[in-house]
Protein backbone atom coordinates (compact mmCIF):
# COMPACT_ATOMS: atom_id res chain seq x y z
CA UNK A 1 0.00 0.00 0.00
CA UNK A 2 1.56 3.65 -1.17
CA UNK A 3 1.08 5.78 1.70
CA UNK A 4 0.66 9.14 -0.05
CA UNK A 5 0.16 12.54 2.20
CA UNK A 6 -1.62 15.82 0.72
CA UNK A 7 -2.67 19.46 1.33
CA UNK A 8 -6.29 20.38 1.00
CA UNK A 9 -7.62 23.53 1.48
CA UNK A 10 -11.47 23.63 2.93
CA UNK A 11 -14.19 26.13 1.87
CA UNK A 12 -12.57 29.20 3.92
CA UNK A 13 -9.71 29.04 1.49
CA UNK A 14 -6.17 30.27 2.71
CA UNK A 15 -6.15 33.34 0.45
CA UNK A 16 -7.26 35.39 -2.61
CA UNK A 17 -3.69 37.11 -2.68
CA UNK A 18 -2.02 36.55 -6.15
CA UNK A 19 1.27 36.43 -4.19
CA UNK A 20 0.37 34.31 -1.19
CA UNK A 21 -1.08 31.93 -3.20
CA UNK A 22 1.68 31.43 -5.55
CA UNK A 23 3.91 31.24 -2.12
CA UNK A 24 1.87 28.51 -0.87
CA UNK A 25 1.89 26.25 -3.88
CA UNK A 26 5.42 26.60 -4.19
CA UNK A 27 6.23 25.47 -0.86
CA UNK A 28 4.00 22.36 -1.56
CA UNK A 29 6.17 21.27 -4.67
CA UNK A 30 9.27 21.95 -2.50
CA UNK A 31 8.69 20.22 0.34
CA UNK A 32 7.46 17.02 -1.55
CA UNK A 33 3.30 16.96 -1.02
CA UNK A 34 2.03 14.80 -2.79
CA UNK A 35 -1.18 16.48 -4.28
CA UNK A 36 -2.86 19.41 -4.03
CA UNK A 37 -7.08 19.31 -3.02
CA UNK A 38 -8.89 22.41 -3.53
CA UNK A 39 -12.63 22.84 -2.43
CA UNK A 40 -15.82 24.63 -4.05
CA UNK A 41 -17.97 27.20 -2.88
CA UNK A 42 -19.45 29.19 -5.71
CA UNK A 43 -21.27 31.93 -3.43
CA UNK A 44 -18.06 31.61 -0.29
CA UNK A 45 -14.87 32.89 0.18
CA UNK A 46 -12.77 31.06 -1.84
CA UNK A 47 -11.15 30.56 -5.04
CA UNK A 48 -12.30 28.64 -8.20
CA UNK A 49 -10.62 25.16 -7.17
CA UNK A 50 -10.24 24.74 -11.43
CA UNK A 51 -8.73 28.05 -12.27
CA UNK A 52 -6.81 28.04 -9.05
CA UNK A 53 -5.74 24.37 -9.62
CA UNK A 54 -4.07 25.53 -13.31
CA UNK A 55 -2.33 28.01 -11.74
CA UNK A 56 -0.87 25.80 -9.55
CA UNK A 57 -0.74 23.35 -12.91
CA UNK A 58 2.09 26.18 -13.97
CA UNK A 59 4.01 26.67 -10.90
CA UNK A 60 5.14 22.88 -10.34
CA UNK A 61 6.11 19.62 -12.38
CA UNK A 62 5.39 16.92 -9.93
CA UNK A 63 2.49 18.22 -7.62
CA UNK A 64 -0.57 16.18 -8.12
CA UNK A 65 -3.95 18.75 -8.80
CA UNK A 66 -7.27 17.76 -7.28
CA UNK A 67 -10.91 19.17 -5.85
CA UNK A 68 -12.42 18.00 -2.80
CA UNK A 69 -14.78 18.12 -4.01
CA UNK A 70 -16.34 19.90 -7.31
CA UNK A 71 -20.41 20.28 -7.61
CA UNK A 72 -21.39 18.43 -11.08
CA UNK A 73 -25.06 18.90 -11.31
CA UNK A 74 -25.57 22.37 -12.69
CA UNK A 75 -22.58 22.06 -15.23
CA UNK A 76 -22.44 21.49 -18.86
CA UNK A 77 -20.96 17.71 -19.03
CA UNK A 78 -19.23 18.65 -22.24
CA UNK A 79 -17.54 21.66 -21.16
CA UNK A 80 -15.98 20.59 -17.66
CA UNK A 81 -15.03 17.16 -19.69
CA UNK A 82 -13.08 19.72 -21.44
CA UNK A 83 -11.35 21.89 -18.87
CA UNK A 84 -10.59 18.72 -17.03
CA UNK A 85 -8.82 16.99 -20.15
CA UNK A 86 -7.63 20.57 -20.73
CA UNK A 87 -5.95 20.47 -17.15
CA UNK A 88 -4.51 16.76 -17.89
CA UNK A 89 -3.08 17.45 -20.73
CA UNK A 90 -0.84 21.02 -19.80
CA UNK A 91 0.24 19.33 -16.13
CA UNK A 92 1.49 16.11 -18.01
CA UNK A 93 -1.41 13.61 -15.94
CA UNK A 94 -1.62 15.60 -13.17
CA UNK A 95 -4.95 16.08 -12.73
CA UNK A 96 -7.69 14.26 -9.82
CA UNK A 97 -11.19 14.90 -10.58
CA UNK A 98 -13.21 14.61 -7.98
CA UNK A 99 -17.45 15.67 -7.81
CA UNK A 100 -20.25 15.76 -5.47
CA UNK A 101 -23.15 16.60 -5.33
CA UNK A 102 -23.15 19.90 -3.99
CA UNK A 103 -23.91 21.32 -0.10
CA UNK A 104 -27.56 21.51 1.40
CA UNK A 105 -27.51 25.40 1.49
CA UNK A 106 -30.23 27.05 -0.31
CA UNK A 107 -27.68 30.00 -1.26
CA UNK A 108 -24.71 27.84 -2.73
CA UNK A 109 -27.76 26.09 -4.62
CA UNK A 110 -29.09 28.87 -6.32
CA UNK A 111 -25.65 29.13 -8.18
CA UNK A 112 -26.05 25.78 -9.77
CA UNK A 113 -29.83 26.16 -10.90
CA UNK A 114 -30.37 22.62 -9.72
CA UNK A 115 -33.31 21.58 -7.50
CA UNK A 116 -32.44 18.92 -4.73
CA UNK A 117 -34.49 16.03 -5.86
CA UNK A 118 -32.70 16.43 -9.43
CA UNK A 119 -29.17 16.27 -8.36
CA UNK A 120 -28.39 12.85 -8.28
CA UNK A 121 -30.21 11.99 -11.65
CA UNK A 122 -27.55 14.72 -13.36
CA UNK A 123 -24.84 13.53 -11.33
CA UNK A 124 -25.44 10.14 -12.66
CA UNK A 125 -25.51 10.70 -16.12
CA UNK A 126 -23.12 13.98 -16.10
CA UNK A 127 -20.51 11.25 -15.44
CA UNK A 128 -21.17 8.81 -17.77
CA UNK A 129 -20.82 11.52 -20.55
CA UNK A 130 -17.59 12.85 -19.61
CA UNK A 131 -15.64 9.47 -19.23
CA UNK A 132 -17.48 8.62 -22.77
CA UNK A 133 -16.16 12.04 -24.18
CA UNK A 134 -12.54 11.30 -22.40
CA UNK A 135 -11.89 7.98 -24.55
CA UNK A 136 -14.13 8.59 -27.41
CA UNK A 137 -13.92 10.43 -30.21
CA UNK A 138 -17.28 11.61 -30.45
CA UNK A 139 -20.59 10.01 -28.79
CA UNK A 140 -24.16 10.26 -29.05
CA UNK A 141 -25.79 10.18 -26.51
CA UNK A 142 -29.97 10.52 -25.13
CA UNK A 143 -30.72 10.64 -21.69
CA UNK A 144 -32.85 12.33 -19.39
CA UNK A 145 -31.36 15.49 -18.80
CA UNK A 146 -28.81 15.41 -22.10
CA UNK A 147 -28.98 14.65 -25.52
CA UNK A 148 -25.89 14.75 -28.08
CA UNK A 149 -25.20 13.75 -31.44
CA UNK A 150 -21.43 13.52 -32.30
CA UNK A 151 -20.26 15.42 -30.04
CA UNK A 152 -16.61 15.56 -29.09
CA UNK A 153 -14.37 17.07 -27.16
CA UNK A 154 -11.55 17.29 -29.84
CA UNK A 155 -8.21 16.31 -27.25
CA UNK A 156 -7.45 13.48 -24.83
CA UNK A 157 -6.27 13.92 -21.30
CA UNK A 158 -3.37 11.98 -20.42
CA UNK A 159 -4.75 10.02 -18.15
CA UNK A 160 -7.07 7.50 -20.23
CA UNK A 161 -9.19 8.36 -18.75
CA UNK A 162 -8.64 10.29 -15.34
CA UNK A 163 -9.48 8.33 -12.00
CA UNK A 164 -12.80 9.76 -10.72
CA UNK A 165 -13.00 10.40 -7.00
CA UNK A 166 -16.41 10.70 -4.84
CA UNK A 167 -16.62 12.39 -1.71
CA UNK A 168 -19.79 11.30 0.93
CA UNK A 169 -21.22 10.12 3.64
CA UNK A 170 -24.49 8.48 3.70
CA UNK A 171 -26.17 5.41 2.07
CA UNK A 172 -26.84 6.35 -0.77
CA UNK A 173 -23.60 8.38 -1.29
CA UNK A 174 -21.97 5.57 -0.27
CA UNK A 175 -23.29 3.17 -2.82
CA UNK A 176 -22.98 5.55 -5.80
CA UNK A 177 -19.27 5.59 -4.72
CA UNK A 178 -19.41 1.94 -5.23
CA UNK A 179 -20.99 1.84 -8.49
CA UNK A 180 -19.42 4.53 -10.43
CA UNK A 181 -16.12 5.87 -8.60
CA UNK A 182 -12.72 5.19 -8.79
CA UNK A 183 -12.00 6.28 -5.32
CA UNK A 184 -13.74 7.59 -2.02
CA UNK A 185 -12.68 10.35 -0.43
CA UNK A 186 -14.65 11.53 2.87
CA UNK A 187 -14.29 13.74 5.30
CA UNK A 188 -15.19 14.77 8.47
CA UNK A 189 -15.05 10.85 9.51
CA UNK A 190 -13.56 9.16 11.96
CA UNK A 191 -10.97 5.80 11.19
CA UNK A 192 -14.09 3.56 12.29
CA UNK A 193 -16.61 5.49 10.40
CA UNK A 194 -15.04 5.37 6.97
CA UNK A 195 -13.90 1.63 8.00
CA UNK A 196 -17.42 1.07 7.73
CA UNK A 197 -18.11 3.00 4.95
CA UNK A 198 -15.70 1.55 3.13
CA UNK A 199 -17.73 -1.83 3.36
CA UNK A 200 -20.99 -0.28 1.97
CA UNK A 201 -19.02 0.56 -0.81
CA UNK A 202 -17.39 -2.67 -1.71
CA UNK A 203 -20.68 -4.26 -1.43
CA UNK A 204 -22.25 -1.50 -4.20
CA UNK A 205 -18.94 -1.99 -6.36
CA UNK A 206 -19.49 -5.96 -5.96
CA UNK A 207 -23.22 -5.63 -6.74
CA UNK A 208 -22.30 -3.67 -9.76
CA UNK A 209 -19.57 -5.57 -11.45
CA UNK A 210 -16.31 -3.36 -10.42
CA UNK A 211 -13.98 -3.51 -7.50
CA UNK A 212 -12.43 -0.44 -6.20
CA UNK A 213 -8.64 -0.08 -6.69
CA UNK A 214 -7.40 -0.87 -3.29
CA UNK A 215 -4.85 2.22 -3.44
CA UNK A 216 -8.04 4.33 -3.81
CA UNK A 217 -9.50 5.03 -0.50
CA UNK A 218 -8.84 8.48 0.97
CA UNK A 219 -9.68 10.78 3.34
CA UNK A 220 -9.75 14.24 3.73
CA UNK A 221 -8.65 15.12 7.40
CA UNK A 222 -9.42 18.34 8.85
CA UNK A 223 -7.13 19.30 11.40
CA UNK A 224 -6.23 22.48 13.80
CA UNK A 225 -2.70 23.93 14.58
CA UNK A 226 -4.68 25.79 17.34
CA UNK A 227 -7.58 25.08 19.56
CA UNK A 228 -10.66 25.58 17.85
CA UNK A 229 -13.13 28.03 18.98
CA UNK A 230 -16.69 26.65 20.29
CA UNK A 231 -18.63 28.53 17.83
CA UNK A 232 -16.95 26.77 14.62
CA UNK A 233 -17.32 23.39 16.58
CA UNK A 234 -21.06 24.38 16.73
CA UNK A 235 -21.41 25.64 12.99
CA UNK A 236 -20.12 22.57 11.55
CA UNK A 237 -22.49 20.47 13.82
CA UNK A 238 -25.04 22.64 12.91
CA UNK A 239 -23.98 21.67 8.77
CA UNK A 240 -23.14 17.98 8.99
CA UNK A 241 -25.78 16.13 11.23
CA UNK A 242 -24.45 13.72 14.03
CA UNK A 243 -20.78 15.01 13.54
CA UNK A 244 -18.93 16.28 16.39
CA UNK A 245 -16.62 18.24 15.16
CA UNK A 246 -13.95 18.13 18.10
CA UNK A 247 -13.96 14.33 18.02
CA UNK A 248 -12.88 14.16 14.19
CA UNK A 249 -10.98 17.34 14.25
CA UNK A 250 -7.57 16.78 15.71
CA UNK A 251 -5.79 19.52 17.49
CA UNK A 252 -1.99 20.12 16.83
CA UNK A 253 0.15 18.32 14.45
CA UNK A 254 1.32 15.67 16.68
CA UNK A 255 -1.98 14.60 17.10
CA UNK A 256 -2.94 15.05 13.34
CA UNK A 257 -0.35 12.53 12.87
CA UNK A 258 -1.90 9.76 15.39
CA UNK A 259 -4.95 10.62 13.25
CA UNK A 260 -3.36 9.27 10.07
CA UNK A 261 -1.68 6.69 11.42
CA UNK A 262 -5.12 4.98 12.57
CA UNK A 263 -6.79 5.76 9.23
CA UNK A 264 -3.30 4.31 7.15
CA UNK A 265 -4.36 1.07 9.60
CA UNK A 266 -7.77 0.06 8.32
CA UNK A 267 -6.54 0.73 4.44
CA UNK A 268 -6.67 4.24 3.93
CA UNK A 269 -3.96 5.15 1.96
CA UNK A 270 -4.27 9.04 0.23
CA UNK A 271 -4.35 10.94 3.05
CA UNK A 272 -5.13 15.21 3.04
CA UNK A 273 -4.78 16.86 5.71
CA UNK A 274 -7.21 20.30 5.81
CA UNK A 275 -6.14 23.36 8.54
CA UNK A 276 -9.74 23.97 10.37
CA UNK A 277 -10.84 26.44 12.62
CA UNK A 278 -8.12 28.80 13.04
CA UNK A 279 -6.70 31.60 11.36
CA UNK A 280 -2.87 30.63 9.80
CA UNK A 281 -0.76 33.77 9.24
CA UNK A 282 2.49 32.13 8.39
CA UNK A 283 2.35 29.86 5.42
CA UNK A 284 5.43 28.44 5.06
CA UNK A 285 6.13 27.87 8.95
CA UNK A 286 2.81 25.93 8.92
CA UNK A 287 3.71 23.85 5.91
CA UNK A 288 7.24 22.84 6.96
CA UNK A 289 5.88 21.67 10.38
CA UNK A 290 3.40 19.98 8.74
CA UNK A 291 5.64 18.19 6.71
CA UNK A 292 8.13 17.30 9.37
CA UNK A 293 5.10 15.86 11.11
CA UNK A 294 3.63 13.63 8.30
CA UNK A 295 5.83 12.76 5.46
CA UNK A 296 8.41 10.44 6.57
CA UNK A 297 4.91 7.78 6.80
CA UNK A 298 4.67 7.96 3.04
CA UNK A 299 5.76 4.83 1.62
Amino acid sequence: MKVRIGFGLGTLGATTDAGAFAALIDSLEDLRFDSLWLSERATGPTLDPLVALSVAAGRTTKLKLGTSVQVLPGRNPVLLAKEWATLDVLSGGRALPAFGLGVVDPIEQQAFGVAREERAGRFDEALGVMRRLWTEDTIDHDGTWFHYDGVGIGIRPVQSPPDVWLGGRSPGELKRVGRLSDGWLPSFQSPAEVQAGQAIVMEAAATAGRAIDPEHWGALVAYSPTEIPPPVLEAIGKRLSGVNAAEVVPIGHDALRRTLEAFIAVGFSKLVPVPFGSTITDWDAELAALADATLDLTT
